[in-house]
């Protein structure tokens, strides 16, 4: 059994194409229920927000999520 590290190091080193002949058509549904919820930022800090999101290639929206998402596995919740 392999970790999701060693898993990770394989394919960045790897490439597809080297298994591509493994692999088998998959169909699937994919149902994505996601609730949006405003909570008020202070503008600075919205700013900040954006353009951090920028320089790494990311909406806000997925930069907050993120980081909330982190905070909250960090309080184990």
């Amino acid at each position: 059994m392999q970790t999701h590290e060693e898993i990770g190091e394989y394919w960045d080193t790897h490439d597809l194409t080297e298994h591509w002949e493994e692999t088998k058509p998959a169909e699937f549904e994919i149902d994505i229920q996601s609730e949006v919820t405003y909570f008020a930022v202070e503008k600075q800090l919205s700013e900040k927000i954006k353009a951090f999101a920028r320089r790494r290639g990311v909406s806000p929206d997925t930069l907050l999520n993120l980081w909330v998402q982190e905070k909250l596995q960090e309080q184990n919740i």
